[in-house]
């Protein structure tokens, strides 16, 4: 059996902890880096935890399909 994965994209001051829980964490300070970060996203992940201002980064992209986001409260 295969499980799907989680990925954190944000901040690394406030996503870093989350590889403790066993998430692919990817660090973006910018708009860039979160872009990046969402289009390296593998198969098989199958639900990405953005922070607040990553996911304002991402404004629309989330929404053509994909993962499961869920965002963290501000």
């Amino acid at each position: 059996m295969t499980m799907a994965g989680v990925a954190v994209i944000g901040e690394r001051a406030q996503v870093s902890g989350w590889a403790l829980a066993g998430a692919v964490v990817h660090a973006g300070e910018d708009a860039a880096q979160v872009r990046e970060a969402w289009h390296a996203l593998g198969d098989d992940v199958a639900v990405v935890v953005l922070t607040p201002a990553a996911s304002a980064h991402l404004a629309g992209e989330t929404a053509r399909g994909g993962p499961l986001t869920v965002v963290l409260p501000g």
